[in-house]
C-alpha cells in the first residue's frame, strides 16, 4: 500500500472534498488496507472523538477487526470509565498500560517528553509487536493543529510498518457530524468543553483556535505531540 497523492493535492482536497465524499474516501482507503493486511490491520483508539469515528468506520469495512488503547495513571476519570464501557461493547479492544514506576511522580510536569515516551510510546510499541500488526490505523488529522499539517494517508515511517490515517482530510465539524449522524457514543468529556483529550494534569479547556492549543500547556510540548506519530514504533530484534 502506498501513498500517491502529493501533500499539495492533499491540503487541496481538505476543502474541495464534501462530507459524503470524505466518509467514501475515508472507507474506500480502509477497504483497500484490509484487503492486503487482513487481521495484520488494528485500530489504535485513543477514546477520543476522532479514534472512535475511526473505529466505527473500519467496523463498516470489516467488523471482526482488532484494535488496541493505550491507557495511563493519569488518565481522567471520564475517559477511563469511557474506556471500560468502549471494552466492554468491544472483546477486541485490547488495553495497553506501563504501570512500572517513575523517577518523579510528577515527570509530566518536570519531564513531559519522556513521560510521555514512557507511558505512551512504548505501551503503543508493545501493542505493535504482540499483536503482530503490520498496519495500525489511526485517527489523525491534518487540521487539528500546528504539528499535524505534514502528515499523508498512508505512511511507513518504520520499515514494515504502515501507518493508515483514513481520516487525515476530515475537519472537527465533520468528525462530529458523523458521530452525531451514526450515533455513536464519545467520551463525556467532551460535553464539558475540551476538544483534545489527553491525561489530567496536561489537559485543559481552551479558546484558542488550535484544537490542540489545550494540551501541555505551560511546557514546551504545548500544543504539541506526545510522541506516537513521531517517535519508531517497531521494535527492533536484538
Amino acid at each position: 500500500m502506498k501513498e500517491n497523492t502529493t501533500a499539495l493535492e492533499l491540503k487541496t482536497l481538505v476543502d474541495k472534498l464534501n462530507f459524503a465524499q470524505k466518509v467514501e474516501r475515508s472507507l474506500s482507503l480502509i477497504k483497500e488496507a484490509h484487503e492486503e493486511f487482513g487481521d495484520r490491520l488494528v485500530v489504535a483508539n485513543s477514546l477520543g472523538k476522532d479514534s472512535v469515528a475511526v473505529w466505527h468506520l473500519v467496523k463498516r469495512i470489516a467488523p471482526e477487526t482488532r484494535g488496541f488503547v493505550v491507557t495511563t495513571r493519569f488518565k481522567p476519570a471520564e475517559t477511563v470509565q469511557f474506556m471500560k464501557e468502549l471494552v466492554e461493547r468491544c472483546p477486541e479492544l485490547r488495553v495497553f498500560k506501563n504501570d512500572a514506576p517513575l523517577s518523579d511522580p510528577e515527570l509530566y510536569r518536570v519531564a513531559p517528553d519522556l513521560c510521555c515516551d514512557l507511558l505512551k510510546v512504548k505501551p503503543v510499541q508493545w501493542a505493535i509487536e504482540e499483536m503482530g500488526v503490520d498496519c495500525w490505523v489511526t485517527g489523525l488529522r491534518c487540521t487539528e493543529g500546528r504539528t499535524r499539517t505534514d502528515y499523508r494517508e498512508i505512511e511507513e515511517r518504520d520499515k514494515g510498518l504502515i501507518k493508515l490515517n483514513p481520516i487525515l482530510l476530515w475537519h472537527e465539524r465533520e468528525v462530529w457530524q458523523y458521530l452525531a449522524l451514526n450515533q455513536v457514543p464519545v467520551n463525556p468529556l467532551y460535553a464539558k468543553g475540551y476538544r483534545s483529550l489527553g491525561c489530567l494534569p496536561c489537559t485543559s479547556i481552551s479558546s484558542d483556535a488550535d484544537e490542540r492549543a489545550g494540551r501541555w500547556i505551560g511546557t514546551s510540548k504545548c500544543g504539541g505531540e506526545c510522541g506516537i506519530h513521531t517517535r519508531p514504533l517497531k521494535v527492533a530484534k536484538v
